[in-house]
């Protein structure tokens, strides 16, 4: 943990919340099929173009030091243990969003990029927690 620390002191870290991306590209864009077969692909090339534009916009020239994109694990939490309604009147996620999971979940690696999940816990949660960490560690 102490070359952890080391390794980020001064670091400017980027958090993103996976589904954040991926909802936002959803409903912002417009429908988009892939031509071979008339799969849905719309929020996946949303989310990869967004996480391009941040490399570009943040890495390129240098002002990124770490970024990870963090997911959901997509399974009941803590939060739910607490309050049994916890996001109870939260839609189901769209027919059209579901096959498109494979993809987006590839994308961090495809980049290059560090991704993480954890069972139990919301990318929120995680977020939190690494931002703590990395503020601790004098970045």
């Amino acid at each position: 943990m102490a070359s952890l620390r080391a390794d980020l002191k001064g670091a400017r870290v980027y958090l993103i919340d996976a589904y954040g991306y991926v909802f936002r590209a959803y409903y912002g864009l417009p429908p988009l099929t892939r031509k071979s077969d008339g799969a849905p692909v719309g929020a996946a090339m949303g989310f990869a173009s967004m996480l391009n534009k941040l490399l570009e916009d943040h890495f390129v020239n240098g002002d990124g030091t770490h970024i990870a994109v963090v997911f959901d694990a997509g399974a009941k939490t803590f939060r739910n243990e607490i309050f049994e309604d916890y996001k109870a009147n939260r839609d189901e996620t769209p027919d059209d969003l579901v096959p498109q999971f494979a993809f987006i979940h590839a994308t961090p690696k495809a980049f290059g990029l560090a991704s993480v999940e954890r069972v139990g816990f919301e990318a929120d949660d995680l977020i939190a927690t690494y931002a703590r960490l990395v503020h601790e560690a004098g970045g």
